[in-house]
C-alpha cells in the first residue's frame, strides 16, 4: 500500500485530487495540509511514500521545500501539482529528483497515468535480482520513448488514447480484449488494434490464459 500525503492550499483542489487517487489501487491517502508547516508536520507524524506537493503555498514555496525533504525524508517521493510554469522552478524541481511535474488543471486521465507509472516503477525498484539495462530503461524511461515521443503513429493510432489504454493495462495489472473494450468504452476491433500495437513495440507482452471452459484468452501485460 502506497500512502499519500496531498500538500494542497485550496481544499476544494486538495478533495479532487484524493477524488483521483480513489480511482487507483493499492494507494492510501494518509492526510492533507494546506500549507508548508502543515506539510512538514505531515511527513514527521505519519510513514509517507509519496508527496503531492503544490509550490505556491501561503506561508513557503513547495520548491523551498524540496532541499529540506531531502535532507530530513530523503525515501519520501514527490510528484510536483502547481500552476507554476517557470523554468527555474522546474529546474529546481529536476534536481531534487521528484518523480514527475504536473501542470494545473490535471486531468483525472492524466492524474490517474502519473500515479500508475510511480506504483510500476516503485515495484520494478522493488524486485528481486541484480539489475541490467533493460530494468534501468524501463526505470528511466528509454523503453517507452519511442511510444510516447512518436509524431509517426500509425493509422488509427492516436496518441492520447495509446496514453489511456496503457493507464487501464496497468490499472488491471493486465487485460483481455474484451475487458479493454468495456472498460474504455470502444469497440473490440479498437481495443485489439491498440493492444498488438504496445505488443509491436515491445511496451506489452500477450499471453494466452485458459479458463475453466471454452478457448484460451489472449490477455495483454506490460512487459517486466
Amino acid at each position: 500500500m502506497i500512502k499519500v500525503v496531498i500538500a494542497e492550499d485550496d481544499f476544494r483542489i486538495a478533495q479532487v485530487q484524493e477524488q483521483f487517487l480513489q480511482k487507483v489501487s493499492d494507494v492510501k491517502l494518509v492526510g492533507k495540509a494546506l500549507n508548508a508547516k502543515e506539510t512538514m508536520d505531515l511527513l514527521r507524524e505519519n510513514e509517507v511514500d509519496l508527496l503531492l506537493l503544490d509550490i505556491y503555498m501561503p506561508d513557503e514555496l513547495g520548491t523551498e521545500l524540496l532541499p529540506k525533504i531531502r535532507e530530513s525524508y530523503p525515501l519520501v517521493d514527490i510528484i510536483m501539482v502547481t500552476a507554476a510554469t517557470e523554468k527555474a522552478m522546474l529546474e529546481k524541481a529536476v534536481k531534487y529528483g521528484v518523480f514527475n511535474y504536473l501542470l494545473k488543471p490535471v486531468t483525472m486521465d492524466k492524474f490517474v497515468e502519473t500515479i500508475e507509472e510511480f506504483k510500476r516503477k516503485r515495484k520494478l525498484l522493488g524486485s528481486n535480482g541484480e539489475v541490467d539495462q533493460k530494468m534501468i530503461d524501463q526505470l528511466f524511461g528509454s523503453a517507452k520513448q519511442p511510444v510516447a515521443m512518436q509524431n509517426d503513429l500509425p493509422t488509427g493510432v492516436d496518441g492520447h488514447t495509446l496514453d489511456k489504454v496503457k493507464v487501464v493495462v496497468e490499472r488491471l495489472k493486465g487485460v483481455s480484449i474484451d475487458e479493454m473494450s468495456e472498460e474504455m468504452g470502444i469497440s473490440r476491433t479498437t481495443a485489439r488494434r491498440y493492444l498488438e500495437y504496445l505488443v509491436s513495440v515491445n511496451v506489452c507482452v500477450a499471453k494466452h490464459e485458459y479458463g475453466i471452459v471454452g478457448r484460451p484468452q489472449r490477455k495483454y501485460y506490460f512487459v517486466e
